[in-house]
């Protein structure tokens, strides 16, 4: 097994977050993990990624190579385009949330982007806001997003649950059951997507 991924967003959109979960989850796999991360200005609402590498063998670099990226996990858009290098246009895929983080003056029209994102073969884009508010806080598009991936990550959805319940565990029961709750609509939405 092995899964190259690049996950981006905007500060505080818990893309780091989304990395602990699959981390985590694969560890639980007694999976292989390296991880890089790069935040932007992040506190400011820069853009924020990490390059996830998970692997049944020895992993020697954190950094995936262009054209390397089995998957792109993006909460925002246009940081989905600034990454559509990193992607293995042969066989991988890309998630990312529909809902613009409109941080400088000429954000590009949604819908260009959109149609930038929709020129690929394999891609999964959902209104994660909406989604997440529907499950009882707009705060989980995050695990939407993830759980919209779920099916591509390559690992159990079981250990996913379990990393998220650790992850806020302490937080009280109410906010794993949230999350939970986020994780499974993102999930459902992806296999009866048409892309």
């Amino acid at each position: 097994m092995k899964k190259d991924i690049i996950l981006a967003g905007v500060g505080g959109q818990g893309i780091l977050t989304i990395a602990t979960i699959i981390g985590m989850a694969a560890l639980s796999e007694d999976l292989q993990l390296k991880q890089a991360e790069v935040h932007g200005m992040s506190q400011r609402g820069g853009d924020v990624q990490s390059h996830l590498r998970i692997s049944s063998d020895p992993i020697a670099s954190d950094l995936i190579p262009e054209g390397g990226a089995d998957l792109i996990i993006s909460v925002e858009p246009m940081e989905a385009l600034r990454y559509f290098n990193m992607l293995n246009k042969k066989s991988g895929w890309l998630i990312s949330s529909i809902n613009p983080f409109k941080n400088i003056k000429d954000y590009p029209e949604l819908e260009d982007i959109l149609k930038e994102i929709w020129k690929l073969p394999r891609y999964v884009t959902l209104d994660a806001d909406k989604m997440a508010r529907e499950q009882g806080s707009i705060r989980g598009a995050n695990i939407v997003v993830l759980g919209a991936a779920s099916p591509y990550l390559g690992l159990k959805e079981s250990s996913l649950k379990e990393a998220i319940k650790t992850l806020f565990g302490k937080k009280g029961q109410d906010l794993i059951d949230l999350n939970l709750k986020a994780f499974d609509a993102g999930k459902e939405f992806s296999l009866n997507s048409n892309s």
